[in-house]
């Protein structure tokens, strides 16, 4: 029997390499670092399935820990300008933000589940 890939290690390396495409590139680096990223997800993972899905966690970690930082980063800024007060609106501020980030950031799952998908077929 065939040995099973790493699905969290695919993730998070397809992640990294998102990341790094994504910065080196701005703009269609986003979709082509989304494609490759998810390739390299799937081909670690091993299998269509778990290729899928670790190209899909790998696109969609971008956007929750964007939006974590903004929601943490615009509530200290509030905080620091504006008091308490501030840094509840600084914090409600940073959730708008990281939502919108969220639903940008399925774009970019798609593409790394498309990529992730291929790589685990390759691995098969």
């Amino acid at each position: 029997m065939a040995e099973k890939g790493h699905l969290w290690l695919g993730a998070f390396i397809g992640f990294l390499v998102t990341l790094v495409l994504s910065w080196a590139f701005p703009g269609l680096g986003q979709l082509v670092g989304g494609l490759i990223g998810g390739f390299v997800a799937g081909l670690i993972a091993r299998g269509i399935g778990r290729g899928a899905l670790a190209g899909f966690l790998a696109g969609i970690f971008g956007g929750i820990i964007f939006t974590i930082l903004a929601v943490v980063g615009l509530a200290v800024l509030g905080g620091a300008t504006s008091g308490i007060l501030g840094g509840l609106f600084g914090g409600l501020t940073g959730l708008a933000v990281g939502v919108i980030a969220i639903i940008l950031a399925i774009f970019g799952a798609i593409a790394s589940t498309i990529g992730g998908l291929i790589g685990g077929l390759l691995t098969r």
